[in-house]
């Protein structure tokens, strides 16, 4: 095999459900890495700080995935453009999207740092911060700001080979920066001292040595990837850059709408003070772990599905979409298990504190549904991504975010005066609003009148 055919993978030929697993596994595995160093920095602000140091990190960390999810949605409408490109055997386009894609991204990093660094204080105030985090979230924010170029970066090159069917080197640069986060945050949090401070110092080091390995990486490998890395090939190109953005805009949207919806609910959380914020803190890191994991299904789905689109094979689309589902009910049902077996004990992993503890079980009894409804979403949304349809993915983040998860949990936590339970209950049923009505669109087939993007170029 070629180093160009273990670069780039065709997936319009091969066993479907052989190909997602192997394609599937490495993401699953980065993004459990990725996890990995974001609880990481809560275990040890939690060990080393305490419970306003874990609200702190809990709420900037929310905050820096807003952003982050923000990038991710934008990279995903070039890496679904990559991967209709290879589907349609127009490959000779790759670098040119690939520049394009870059450019606009760097750029944008630049943009989010400065509006970060500018407005960090008053985006803590709307956020309602607790008085004895404050201070510490300053810190945990202005640091990560200034390393967020290394955080688009590295999904920027992720999204690229993701588009291309490579997922195992992703899966070698995350392991690094998780492994490095973990050496620097015991060094700089709990040897040095340094709070909540070196939690974020030790994230920003690892996120910049996994970019710049990535950045070596296709360096390295250029001919594959026909993006030669010389000044003229960094020009945005009109055409690509208006595809990526027709695609990327209403995918980074529906994120924010969805992100929204949880700085909205955590607000309603913080005003019941820290132990409350703490809580949820902390249950929402412990889910951040299947749902992070989970979009592994995602990744691996989408740009199979976009091949296939592209190449007009429907019979393997809708198989895709079929074992995208299996896959995604399957390890969603076995974390489900788990988190209703030792819930208490996974909270026990980043706080010893005895009020967030006996918040744990009023936690796990309210967030149990969203796993079903994110079973679901996984092959919905693979889909939709998949086909290009943007405007759709749009809608259903506002319904998930805004009409659904913010409506049940002030209906459940205010209307219902249910409290706690009531905000995690509305935040837990919240993606049912986006998967059933991704599953009749499926079911339509309306979807096979639609052009691929390629073919609008």
């Amino acid at each position: 095999m070629s180093k160009s055919a273990a670069l780039v993978k065709n997936f319009t030929q091969e066993n479907i459900p052989k190909s997602m697993l192997v394609f599937m596994l490495p993401f699953m595995a980065s993004n459990a890495f990725q996890v990995l160093y974001s609880a990481v920095d809560m275990i040890i602000v939690g060990q080393f700080v305490g419970k306003a140091g874990l609200a702190a990190v809990s709420m900037c960390g929310q905050l820096l995935n807003f952003s982050t999810m923000l990038c991710t949605g934008l990279c995903t409408g070039g890496q679904v453009l990559i991967s209709q490109l290879i589907g349609a055997e127009r490959k000779q386009e790759l670098g040119r999207v690939t520049g394009t894609l870059f450019s606009f991204v760097l750029l944008l990093a630049l943009s989010f740092s400065v509006l970060l660094l500018a407005f960090h204080t008053r985006i803590l105030d709307l956020l309602n911060t607790p008085a004895p985090s404050y201070d510490m979230a300053v810190d945990y924010l202005v640091i990560c700001g200034i390393g967020l170029l290394f955080s688009f970066g590295y999904n920027m090159v992720s999204a690229v080979l993701r588009g291309m069917g490579n997922s195992k080197h992703p899966f070698m640069f995350i392991t690094l920066a998780s492994v490095l986060n973990l050496v620097l945050d015991l060094l700089f949090t709990g040897y040095l001292g340094w709070g909540v401070a070196g939690a974020a110092a030790a994230t920003m080091i690892g996120q910049a040595v996994s970019f710049i390995f990535s950045l070596f990486f296709l360096y390295h490998h250029q001919e594959q990837f026909g993006f030669d890395f010389k000044l003229q090939n960094w020009k945005m190109n009109p055409v690509y850059l208006k595809a990526i953005a027709k695609q990327g805009i209403p995918l980074a949207l529906s994120s924010s709408a969805v992100y929204f919806s949880m700085f909205y609910v955590n607000s309603l959380i913080n005003k019941a003070g820290v132990v409350a914020a703490a809580a949820f803190g902390v249950g929402i890191k412990i889910d951040d772990v299947c749902t992070k994991i989970s979009l592994g299904v995602r990744y691996a789905a989408s740009p199979m599905i976009a091949q296939n689109y592209a190449a007009q094979k429907m019979k393997r689309v809708k198989s895709t979409v079929y074992w995208a589902w299996i896959y995604s009910f399957v390890f969603h049902g076995i974390f489900m298990l788990i988190y209703l077996m030792f819930g208490r004990q996974l909270f026990a992993l980043f706080t010893s504190d005895p009020e967030v503890l006996s918040m744990a079980p009023v936690f796990v009894r309210a967030i149990i549904w969203t796993f079903i409804g994110l079973g679901i979403l996984r092959g919905s949304n693979s889909f939709i991504q998949g086909i290009g349809n943007a405007k759709l993915s749009l809608c259903l983040g506002i319904l998930d975010g805004v009409v659904f998860r913010i409506g049940l949990s002030y209906f459940f936590g205010i209307f219902m005066d249910w409290g706690f339970y009531g905000f995690v209950l509305g935040y837990g049923l919240a993606p049912f609003g986006a998967a059933i009505p991704g599953v009749i669109y499926f079911c339509s087939g309306v979807w096979k009148r639609r052009k691929s993007i390629v073919d609008t170029l």
